[in-house]
C-alpha cells in the first residue's frame, strides 16, 4: 500500500463522495442508500487490500454474508427496531471485519478482545492516516523508488484551505464597497455560489469520512492479524475468588430459585383456572411479575459468567460441583422463563399482539437458547466461547425479527385471533369481539401487504373488512401528503405498499377522508366514522 498510496486516498475520497451522493440532503428518509454505501465500502476496502496483496483470513469471509444481510434489511423492512438492529449489526460486523481481516478469528474473541479491538480500530482511524504519508515517502526514499513528477495532493489541500478564507474576505470586502458587492453578487449567481457554505460543509465531511475510511483500511492491512487473543493461553485476569465463596453464592441462589418455583408452580402453569381461584384479573395475571422474571434471567446469566471468570477451581471435584450448581441455577431460570413465556402468551390471547409483545416473545426464545448454550459450554469447559454464544444470540434475535416481519406478523395474528372469535377483556371484566385496527395506523408499510390480504379474504366478516378498509384509507390519505422522494430513498416496503394501494384505489375511494378538523377521520360507505389516529399504549 505504501508503494501506491494514491490508490488508498482515491478510493477513500470516492467512498466519501458516494456517501454525500447517497445521503444528502440528510432530511430525506433512508432507503436503499445505506445498503449501497455498505456494499461500496466492502468493494473498495477489499480492492485496496487485495491489490496490496493482503488476503483475508478464512473466518473473515463468514462476515460478508452477515453484513450484506443486515444491510439489506434496512431497505426491505421499515419496522423501527428491525431497521435499527440492521444498522447497528452492519456497523458492528463491518468493524469486526476491519479488526480481524487478516486473522479471521473473530468467533474466538472474548468480550475483552472486542473492546480492545474496537478501541484500537478507533485509534487507527484517527492516527494512522497522519503517519501513513510520511511512512510511504520514507519507504520510497529507502528503496530508491523514483519520486512522482505530479503530486496533486498539495494543490487539493491548498484549495480546501483557501476556500473558506477567500469566502470570509470576499464577504468583508463586499460589505465595504457597494460596487464590489454588486459584482460579487453577479458572480455568485453565475456560479450558484450562494450555496458555497453548503458546498464547503459537504466537502469537509467528505474529506473527514475519507480520512476515517482510510484509517480503517490501514488498520485492516496491518493490525488485524489476531496474533494475541486475550486470555487464550492464560485467563485474562487472575482467578481471585475462592471456590467456597462461589459455591455459597450459587448454592444460595439455587435454593432461593427452587423455593420460588415450588411455591409458585401451580400459579406458574395453572392457566386461567388459577386466576379465578387466586382472585386475579386476567390483566393482572398476565402482567404481574413478567418483567421481573426476565430480569432474573439476565442477572443470573451475568452472575454465572462473572463467577466462572474469577473463581478458582483447582481440582476435578471443584470443577464438577461448580458446573453442577451452574446447571441447576440455569435449569431453574429456564422454568421461570417458561412461566414468563406462558404469561405473555395469555396476555396476547386476551389483548392481541403488539410490537413490544412480539419483541419480547422472540427475545425470550433467544435468552433461553443462550442460557442453554452457557450450560453446555460450562460443562465442556469452553468458557472462551461465552462471548461467541452471546454474539450468536444477539445476531439471531436481529435475524429473527427481520425474517418474521414484525408488523405483518402483528396484523396476521390479530386478524386470525378475530376470526377465531377470541375476545378482548374489558376493564369491567366483560368481553367484546374487537379488532384494534387503530393500532394498525402506528405500524409501518411492512404491515400493508398483510392488511390488504385480510381485506381481500373472502371469509372476512363485513364489519371487520370495513374496519380494515377504513384503516387502509387513513394510511393512504396520510401517504398522499408525502412529497416525491429521490432515488436514494427507494425502499422496497414503500414500493410494495404503493403498488397495493393502486390496486385498491376503487375500493378505498368509497371511504371519505376528512381532515378539516382534528381528529381526522374517514367515513365508510355505510356512514360509520373511524378516527385516523391511534392512542394505543402497550
Amino acid at each position: 500500500m505504501k508503494k501506491n498510496p494514491n490508490l488508498l486516498w482515491i478510493t477513500a475520497i470516492i467512498l466519501g463522495w458516494s456517501f454525500d451522493l447517497l445521503f444528502w440532503p440528510w432530511k430525506e428518509p433512508d432507503g436503499v442508500n445505506f445498503a449501497i454505501f455498505t456494499l461500496l465500502c466492502l468493494i473498495g476496502g477489499f480492492l485496496v487490500l487485495w491489490l496490496d496483496k493482503k488476503r483475508p483470513g478464512r473466518g473473515t469471509l463468514w462476515l460478508i454474508p452477515l453484513i450484506l444481510f443486515f444491510a439489506a434489511t434496512t431497505f426491505i423492512r421499515l419496522e423501527p427496531l428491525t431497521v435499527f438492529l440492521g444498522v447497528v449489526f452492519t456497523l458492528f460486523l463491518s468493524g469486526t471485519l476491519a479488526v480481524t481481516f487478516l486473522g479471521g478469528r473473530w468467533f474466538w474473541y472474548g468480550l475483552a478482545d472486542y473492546v480492545t479491538g474496537f478501541l484500537k480500530l478507533a485509534a487507527s482511524m484517527i492516527v494512522r492516516p497522519l503517519s501513513f504519508g510520511a511512512e510511504a515517502r520514507r519507504e520510497q526514499a529507502e528503496t530508491g523508488a523514483p519520486a512522482r513528477k505530479i503530486n496533486p495532493w498539495p494543490v487539493l489541500r491548498g484549495i480546501v484551505v483557501a476556500l473558506p478564507i477567500v469566502a470570509i474576505f470576499a464577504a468583508l470586502l463586499g460589505s465595504a464597497d457597494i460596487i464590489f458587492s454588486h459584482q460579487l453578487d453577479a458572480f455568485v449567481k453565475l456560479f450558484r455560489l450562494e450555496r458555497l457554505p453548503e458546498y464547503i460543509f459537504r466537502l469537509v465531511y467528505i474529506l473527514v469520512g475519507a480520512y476515517l475510511l482510510a484509517g480503517a483500511f490501514l488498520h485492516a492491512a496491518s493490525e488485524s492479524t489476531d496474533e494475541n487473543i486475550k486470555g487464550e493461553e492464560t485467563p485474562l485476569a487472575g482467578r481471585f475468588f475462592g471456590f467456597a465463596e462461589s459455591t455459597i453464592v450459587l448454592g444460595s441462589v439455587a435454593l432461593l430459585f427452587t423455593a420460588f418455583v415450588v411455591i409458585q408452580f401451580r400459579y406458574f402453569f395453572g392457566g386461567q383456572a388459577n386466576i379465578n381461584i387466586e382472585g386475579f384479573t386476567y390483566s393482572e395475571y398476565a402482567r404481574r411479575g413478567f418483567g421481573e422474571l426476565v430480569a432474573v434471567a439476565f442477572f443470573s446469566l451475568f452472575m454465572i459468567l462473572g463467577l466462572g471468570a474469577v473463581t478458582r477451581r483447582e481440582t476435578e471435584m471443584q470443577r464438577r460441583v461448580f458446573s453442577g450448581l451452574s446447571v441447576a441455577v440455569v435449569a431453574l431460570v429456564l422454568v421461570m422463563l417458561a412461566s414468563a413465556y406462558q404469561r405473555l402468551a395469555l396476555y396476547e390471547i386476551a389483548y392481541g399482539f403488539s410490537r413490544l409483545r412480539t419483541y419480547t416473545h422472540v427475545a425470550l426464545i433467544w435468552i433461553a437458547l443462550l442460557l442453554g448454550a452457557v450450560v453446555v459450554l460450562e460443562i465442556l469447559r469452553r468458557e472462551r466461547l461465552f462471548a461467541a454464544a452471546m454474539l450468536v444470540a444477539s445476531l439471531g434475535f436481529g435475524i429473527s425479527l427481520s425474517l418474521l416481519n414484525v408488523d405483518a406478523f402483528i396484523v396476521d395474528r390479530n386478524v386470525e385471533r378475530e376470526l377465531r372469535g377470541q375476545t378482548q377483556v374489558q376493564p369491567n371484566g366483560g368481553r367484546a369481539s374487537f379488532l384494534d385496527t387503530q393500532y394498525f395506523l402506528d405500524l409501518s408499510d411492512d404491515a400493508i401487504p398483510a392488511m390488504v390480504r385480510a381485506y381481500q379474504t373472502p371469509s372476512m366478516p363485513d364489519a371487520v373488512r370495513e374496519e380494515i378498509g377504513a384503516a387502509l384509507a387513513c394510511i393512504r390519505a396520510t401517504r398522499q401528503k408525502d412529497v416525491k422522494r429521490p432515488w436514494q430513498s427507494f425502499h422496497f416496503s414503500r414500493f410494495a405498499a404503493d403498488r397495493l394501494f393502486e390496486s385498491l384505489q376503487s375500493d378505498l375511494d368509497r371511504f371519505v377522508y376528512s381532515d378539516s378538523k382534528w381528529p381526522f377521520k374517514v367515513t365508510s360507505p355505510d356512514g360509520k366514522e373511524y378516527p385516523c389516529y391511534s392512542n394505543y399504549s402497550d
